[in-house]
Formats: C-alpha cells, sequence, structure tokens
C-alpha cells in the first residue's frame, strides 16, 4: 500500500521538505513512548504511596532522583567517549553553559512542582490535590502562547476534555482555594513550565545532558530540604527499598528521559495531554496491586481523557510549521 501523500511544507526557514499529510511515523512513536512514560508514572504512584509509610516526601525525593541520575552517568559517560555527547555547533564552551543553564532550570521546575504537590496535601484533600495538580493540562497551551507556541482547536478541546476526566477520576468537591490548594496550583504551573522547557531544550541540547542535570539538580535541594526539615534514618530508608528502586529506575531514570525523548518530536501540548494519561494508569495499578476499586464516574473520567488525547492528536492530521522543528539533532 502506498504511503499518505507527502505535502511540501516550509519547516524551520527550510522550503521544499516533504513531510506526509497525516501524522508522520516520527510523531507517532514520540507519541506512543511518551504514553509508556505514563504508564510508569502511573504504576508509581503505588510505589510512593508505598514509600511513605517510611520516608518523608523530601528525603523519598532526594533517594530517587539520585538514582535516576547514577544510573544515566554510565550511559552519558559512553556516549561521549564514542564522540556522540558533543555541544552544539555554535562553540564547545557556550554549548556547555546553555546545556548547564537548562538542566538545572528543569530540574528547580521538577523540584517545584514535585515539593509544592507534597506540601499541598497535607493541607488539602487528595482529590482536590489531584485535581488541581492536572490544571497543568490546561496550562501547557496558555503559557505556550506566552512562549510563541500556536495550538489548533483540537488541542484546546482535547485539555478541557482531559481536565474534565481528570476532575471525574480524581476530585470530590472543589470548594475555595484554601492554603494547600493554592501550593498545589502554583505546582502544576511548574509542571506545566516543565513541559514547555523541555519542549525548547530538545531542540539544541543532548536528550541525556538535560536529564542527568535535571535529575541532579532536584536530588541536591531534595536533600537539602530534607537535612533542614526531616529526620533520615536508614532503617526506613530499608523499609522503602523496593519502592525507592522503583520511584528511582523506572520513574525517574526511565520515564522522564523517555519524556524527554518522546517530546523532541511531540508538540508541548499534545505531549502534556498524553503524559497526563498516567492518572488512568494510577488508577490501574491501584486496582491490581493496592485493591482500589475505579467506580463509574472513574470510568467515565478515564473515558473522557482518553477522547481528549485521541482528539488532541487529530491536530497532527493539519501539518504546522513550527520554527526548529526538525533540527533537534542531539548528542
Amino acid at each position: 500500500m502506498a504511503g499518505p501523500r507527502p505535502c511540501i511544507i516550509p519547516l524551520g526557514g527550510r522550503t521544499g521538505a516533504a513531510y506526509p499529510c497525516g501524522m508522520n511515523a516520527q510523531r507517532r512513536r514520540a507519541h506512543l513512548i511518551l504514553m509508556l512514560a505514563a504508564a510508569i508514572w502511573g504504576f508509581a504512584f503505588v510505589a510512593q504511596r508505598v514509600g511513605m509509610r517510611h520516608l518523608g516526601p523530601l528525603t523519598f525525593n532526594a533517594i530517587r532522583f539520585a538514582l535516576g541520575a547514577a544510573a544515566l552517568v554510565p550511559l552519558v559517560l559512553l556516549l561521549k567517549r564514542r564522540g556522540r555527547g558533543a555541544p552544539p555547533p555554535d562553540g564547545a564552551r557556550a554549548g556547555r553553559l546553555e546545556t548547564l543553564k537548562g538542566g538545572l532550570l528543569a530540574g528547580l521546575l521538577i523540584f517545584g512542582g514535585s515539593t509544592l504537590q507534597q506540601v499541598g496535601v497535607v493541607y488539602t484533600t487528595a482529590g482536590k490535590a489531584g485535581f488541581i495538580t492536572s490544571l497543568y493540562v490546561v496550562l501547557v497551551p496558555i503559557l505556550g502562547l506566552v512562549w510563541g507556541q500556536r495550538c489548533g482547536r483540537a488541542v484546546w478541546a482535547g485539555a478541557l476534555l482531559a481536565a474534565a476526566g481528570l476532575y471525574l477520576l480524581s476530585a470530590r468537591g472543589l470548594v475555595g482555594i484554601a492554603l494547600g490548594d493554592g501550593l498545589v496550583l502554583v505546582g502544576a504551573v511548574f509542571w506545566a513550565a516543565h513541559v514547555l522547557l523541555v519542549g525548547k531544550l530538545v531542540e539544541r541540547i543532548g536528550v541525556l545532558d538535560i536529564a542527568l542535570l535535571q535529575f541532579t539538580a532536584c536530588s541536591v535541594l531534595s536533600l537539602a530540604g530534607a537535612l533542614v526539615y526531616e529526620t533520615i534514618a536508614w532503617d526506613a530508608i530499608r523499609s522503602a527499598a523496593v519502592p525507592i528502586l522503583y520511584a528511582g529506575l523506572m520513574s525517574v531514570a526511565v520515564a522522564y528521559t523517555l519524556q524527554v525523548v518522546g517530546q523532541r518530536h511531540a508538540r508541548p501540548a499534545p505531549a502534556a495531554i498524553i503524559l497526563s494519561f498516567e492518572a488512568v494508569f494510577a488508577a490501574v495499578g491501584g486496582w491490581l496491586i493496592l485493591g482500589e476499586i475505579l467506580d463509574l464516574r472513574g470510568l467515565v473520567g478515564a473515558g473522557l481523557m482518553l477522547a481528549g488525547v485521541i482528539l488532541a492528536q487529530t491536530e497532527a492530521e493539519t501539518i504546522v510549521p513550527v520554527v526548529g522543528e526538525g533540527k533537534s539533532e542531539l548528542a
């Protein structure tokens, strides 16, 4: 069977490049990679719940992000030894500085989002926190307008469907904005900004460089907070060893790296909607492992989220030139 008819469009300042009129295979693979990351994060919800029985949130984050960074070090060194870890072609010094700034900023955003969410949950219900955090799905296209991103109607409609689905899946009433709700809402802004930032960084900086730096930065910041506000006990760490290993190696080292890889060829707003699907996988994990039951309301919410994901991806049927897309030749 013949492939889809190519569209000749200007892309990244180049004219005459041929791309399929339908969603290209590269973008489709990116969406599947992002969905896999969402699945890993969803099941990590179970690990985090179990781990919180033994450790404080800052201690847990410090260890799991340190594990994630350590797991990437051998791969980063191997690629650099083979000459595939070179900085961008605009000069080695400028490339290293840009990589350092980008990775540290990404780590700061992850730290801000995860910390605000954990602290906010102390002052609000889990259902309200889950819904408010999910607002990053809608915040991504809104913040993207400020950053110069363009989103079509399909993305906006998909974002609204996904937000409505997350509400049915997670919320149990939302009245007013109390202290905890406000903290979680600010955390959602951090998550949205992180999705957009990664989408920008992967155009110029190596994927593994971003991942390693952001994991290290988040771990150091979390450890500093844990030393001040929490008690770190080795017995507690040993008791939470299995959840920490999954959260560190799978949720951090694998899933966050998959996010960066997937966002090389996925627009920020659809990427955010796909990644938000972790809530569905969290519900499945809770049912399979913790015996939690998903009621009819939750099933309806999951269906709306799936509809939002599908609808948002239909925008790829009409290719919109994006400056810089197709130029993310990364180390």
